[in-house]
């Protein structure tokens, strides 16, 4: 049985069979206590000796933490047990004696990020993949039934949707290639086919940022839309994300629990959520003592400064046309802006999305290529996508763990990746 079956299942005086790892382990020389785990969770073993036979009863005096172990034995309730639950053993097997285990108690970020192979089998890092399973899977059921088809665009590129000094060259046979930073152009292409469509994929940026919300590589939620307008996507995107965390708090209560998760805030989490134009967003900031100028990136502080003190996520809409890319669709109602947005989650988080309406018209689309001094060859099939048929279509992309540290509250975001890519890091 998994353990969390025998803790919600089992009754007392009942036998179970289970097998997993030590997690903890003590001796007091005719009697072991040990916290086994699996994937599920961990609960106490008690073995004595006399009751298993002397073979097995000696393994597991040698044996050390992340020992694996197969147990027979009945189980009953013992409010001092981690779980509420213990297993006293009738029959024990040592199926491998661990070496010394590397990581201790207290331990410093760079060794667990060493032994990063060792180090997900914690319970923090077990918590927060199954919060992560479940945004995943949410996010894919929520998208398959309003209409969206999953595509499977190319992880490999010879163009940029952003900025191209952040892309990973690779060699491409006779020429060079890219480790694609967005699958939005490939979305935008299959949009004028299925009309809505998805790509859940990792994408990569080359910048050496070493903050806590940016990774070289991540996985990447991207959806394109034909025949919608910016206010649409925004509706889509907060059903979304609200959609989401509502599936994480009904099936994962105890991860977030073990996390410290404070679980009220993620139930303040409905649509519609805020909107606050660029202009408005300086404003705030300068009344917090932030003075940026029109035009200028918002950062970590920044975001942090807008968003602390709110429960729910908080769209920033309209920035000024210098300061995104150049496939947006400007705004007709506030001249100089894009019809844009990037959603910022809430408590400091910051950006967990950006998205916009997208340039529909050929010609305009054409001089903010040269604009923005790329070559428009390089876009020629791209630019075709506004020759034959273009309507008006959006599209936004979600950065999957940027999401997950939110939702779980985690200091960085390198905690919501199992092996994290840095610009100082590649291995394990």
């Amino acid at each position: 049985m998994r353990i969390a079956d025998v803790i919600s299942e089992a009754e007392d005086g009942s036998i179970v069979e289970l097998r997993g790892w030590i997690y903890r382990i003590r001796s007091s020389g005719k009697v072991v206590f040990c916290v086994i785990r699996d994937g599920s969770g961990i609960i106490q073993v008690t073995a004595k000796k006399g009751v298993v036979d002397d073979s097995s009863f000696d393994d597991l005096i040698q044996a050390r933490v992340e020992s694996s172990m197969m147990i027979r034995g009945k189980v009953f309730s013992d409010e001092r047990a981690p779980s509420g639950k213990e297993i006293r053993a009738e029959w024990l097997r040592t199926v491998h004696l661990a070496d010394p285990f590397p990581i201790g108690e207290f331990q410093s970020e760079e060794l667990l990020l060493d032994n990063r192979h060792l180090w997900i089998r914690s319970r923090e890092q077990n918590a927060v993949a199954k919060i992560k399973a479940t945004v995943l899977g949410r996010a894919r059921q929520w998208l398959d039934e309003h209409d969206f088809i999953e595509v499977t665009p190319p992880m490999l590129t010879g163009i940029a949707p952003e900025d191209t000094t952040a892309l990973f060259p690779v060699k491409y046979f006779d020429r060079v290639a890219y480790l694609s930073q967005s699958a939005q152009f490939y979305l935008e292409a299959m949009c004028f086919s299925y009309e809505k469509v998805y790509a859940l994929a990792p994408s990569f940026r080359a910048e050496k940022s070493r903050t806590l919300r940016h990774l070289s590589e991540f996985w990447h939620l991207e959806a394109e839309m034909a025949w919608m307008g910016h206010a649409d996507s925004l509706r889509i995107q907060e059903e979304l994300v609200t959609a989401i965390v509502g599936d994480v708090l009904k099936f994962n209560e105890s991860e977030l629990k073990l996390l410290n998760r404070d679980i009220e805030k993620l139930k303040l989490v409905e649509p519609p959520f805020e909107r606050m134009s660029y202009a408005e967003a300086l404003d705030l900031l300068k009344r917090r003592g932030r003075h940026l100028s029109w035009g200028d990136a918002f950062g970590t502080n920044e975001e942090r400064a807008l968003t602390e003190d709110i429960g729910r996520p908080l769209f920033i809409v309209n920035f000024p046309i210098e300061s995104k890319p150049f496939y947006m669709r400007p705004s007709e109602e506030l001249p100089g802006t894009y019809s844009c947005a990037d959603l910022l989650a809430p408590e400091g988080f910051g950006e967990i999305i950006g998205g916009s309406e997208r340039e529909p018209d050929y010609e305009s689309l054409l001089m903010r290529i040269e604009q923005s001094e790329l070559n428009p060859e390089d876009y020629a099939w791209y630019l075709d996508l506004r020759r034959f048929g273009s309507v008006p279509h959006s599209g936004f992309g979600l950065g999957v763990e940027r999401v997950v540290r939110w939702i779980c509250c985690l200091e960085h975001i390198r905690d919501a990746m199992p092996f994290p890519r840095t610009p100082s890091r590649v291995t394990p």
